[in-house]
């Protein structure tokens, strides 16, 4: 499952200008590298970002570099990260089976 988001403002990464990117869903083995989840919950059950997770995740799903999430415009960066948390509370789609 993935998502394709266009960018308020381009990046460049691999030596092109971006202007959208595709987010895919994370896999076990990519969280459990990460060590985080891209939301923390508060005593009232909350929902926070994790800023700094949330840019990990960002640049593997998106398959970009580091240095291109830190390029981002803030309102790309805030909604690709909750784009990202997103994965963690749906289910993927099931394919049918007969």
């Amino acid at each position: 499952m993935s998502v394709t988001i266009k960018l308020a403002a381009p990046v460049k990464a691999h030596d092109e200008e971006l202007t959208e990117l595709t987010l895919r869903r994370p896999t076990v083995q990519e969280v459990r590298a990460i060590k985080a989840m891209p939301y923390k919950l508060d005593s009232n059950e909350e929902v926070s970002l994790d800023a700094e997770a949330a840019a990990k995740y960002i640049a593997v799903c998106a398959a970009i570099p580091p240095s291109t999430v830190n390029q981002l415009d803030l309102s790309d960066f805030n909604t690709l990260s909750w784009r990202i948390v997103s994965f963690f509370s749906s289910a993927a789609s099931k394919t049918s089976t007969p």
